[in-house]
């Protein structure tokens, strides 16, 4: 599963994911992608089960990028502990997802073998995603 080598600090404050995702919000890899519609966070695991449910369904073609990646440490405390006694170790590494941010994009495969793959990967995520082209997640106005 996806994590970083090493980190600065070992544990991190919760944040929050007010606002739009401002880079990563295009199709820039690939000619499909999978766009996220709304804030959350997505472990590692998850991941790594849609890059498993897309490459599986592709069957060695094409090509599959994944533009984001587990670099926020969640702690949990066990469970019937009292409280006090400091901050949980950490349990699992998390990708901050804002909504607009680009998750997953192919090429090399058609169009509908593409968007089965997308809506495959789709189902092992926690929050509502879409699929985009290239050209339709680029911003701004068409004219």
């Amino acid at each position: 599963m996806l994590m970083p080598k090493r980190v600065k600090r070992r544990k991190q404050f919760r944040g929050t994911m007010r606002g739009k995702a401002l880079r990563g919000n295009t199709v820039s890899y690939g000619e499909w992608g999978l766009q996220a519609q709304e804030p959350c966070w997505i472990r590692s695991n998850q991941i790594e089960a849609a890059r498993v449910a897309m490459t599986r369904y592709i069957k060695r073609g094409g090509k599959v990028w994944i533009k984001i990646f587990p670099d926020k440490p969640v702690t949990a405390k066990p469970a019937e502990t009292r409280m006090g006694s400091g901050k949980g170790t950490v349990e699992y590494w998390v990708a901050v997802v804002k909504p607009g941010r680009v998750l997953f994009e192919v090429a090399g495969v058609p169009e509908e073998t593409a968007r089965e793959a997308l809506r495959l990967a789709m189902h092992k995520l926690p929050c509502k995603c879409k699929i985009v082209g290239r050209e339709i997640s680029e911003g701004g106005d068409t004219e």
